[in-house]
């Protein structure tokens, strides 16, 4: 199965992930320095078909920004709920995200991007009621999905006990009152920080598996964070607490 993906970073870090890139279509007359940069990339290591083409070619491929470069490159299987209980024993002191009911593309986009910046382990996304992984997606990413590995499960809460019989603390993302300060919660051993949905946030039997609720202090005029920008805020926080330690 193939797919489309759009944007001049995301298909430079598919290519440098070793993605199979069968097709690039490139803007031709293109005075774009990143745009030409790429083309020698692609020239150099031999892309099976490169083809110049129009921008309105390109408007007709891709409805969206797509910076004058679109590829088709081979679906990546996302891997299953199997595998993380055969993984999540491997793990040493992981830190896991957890992506539970993302329904707009770009925002799932951007917390993979934040996930890859901060070096998570894996992530964890749910199969049903979430936004799929879109050449939007791709876009948004930035190229961060080659470097991810991707969990898709239909069972959220079960997965959640999978990796809590592994060691793995669960760290849910809520305003509820009784959740903890993210400054003043420790995140340096076995983590997996888990984020709801933009609207309604974590579902109640996900909510209720977690081992305990934190939340990120704001103004008392204000009481949410887009959930792309909250994802940043507490990966990075885990990562300035292990950094510390280490």
């Amino acid at each position: 199965m193939r797919r489309i993906i759009f944007g001049i970073h995301a298909v430079e870090q598919a290519f440098k992930a070793g993605e199979a890139v069968d097709k690039v279509w490139l803007q031709k007359d293109s005075n774009n320095k990143r745009l030409q940069k790429l083309k020698q990339l692609l020239d150099r290591h031999h892309v099976i078909s490169v083809e110049s083409v129009s921008t309105a070619h390109l408007d007709q491929m891709c409805a969206e920004k797509h910076q004058g470069v679109v590829a088709e490159i081979a679906q990546a299987a996302l891997k299953t709920e199997r595998q993380l209980k055969n993984d999540v024993n491997d793990w040493q002191v992981p830190l896991i995200l957890v992506l539970d009911g993302l329904e707009d593309p770009r925002n799932l986009g951007a917390c993979l991007r934040s996930a890859a910046a901060a070096g998570v382990t894996a992530v964890i996304i749910s199969k049903n009621q979430s936004a799929p992984i879109t050449a939007t997606t791709h876009k948004t990413a930035a190229g961060a999905i080659a470097h991810l590995d991707i969990y898709q499960v239909s069972n959220m809460a079960r997965a959640l006990e999978i990796i809590k019989a592994a060691g793995v603390w669960v760290y849910g993302t809520d305003c509820d009152t009784g959740s903890t300060s993210i400054y003043q919660q420790s995140l340096t051993g076995s983590v997996a920080l888990v984020m709801g949905n933009e609207g309604t946030g974590l579902r109640h039997l996900v909510k209720q598996t977690c081992d305990h609720l934190v939340h990120i202090p704001m103004s008392a005029d204000w009481d949410s964070l887009n959930v792309a920008v909250a994802t940043g805020v507490v990966l990075f926080e885990a990562v300035r607490q292990r950094s510390q330690k280490s």
